[in-house]
């Protein structure tokens, strides 16, 4: 989906500045989110016996909500390609 169209060169600047802005935020998001799960994995899985059970329950917990995150910010990133008129993937 395409920026409508508009004679006014303001509102398109907007726009466009618009998903810049969220295509950055979403593209650290994701780099943030993903290096917070493989942290979140590791500490539940591999290093779960170097763990209390109170820490083993928060990473567990981090690993979903690090996906969550990871998952919307993908969705956010894909908006933003979309809505400055670039290939989605």
């Amino acid at each position: 989906m395409l920026m409508p169209a508009s004679n006014n060169y303001y509102e398109v600047s907007v726009a466009t500045d618009f998903y810049s802005k969220l295509l950055s935020g979403a593209n650290i998001a994701l780099a943030v989110s993903a290096l917070v799960m493989i942290a979140t994995v590791l500490l539940s899985y591999p290093l779960a016996e170097l763990l209390s059970m109170q820490l083993q329950i928060v990473a567990h917990i981090a690993t979903i909500i690090a996906a969550t995150i990871l998952k919307i910010s993908y969705v956010l990133r894909c908006i933003a390609l979309n809505g400055l008129g670039k290939e989605v993937r």
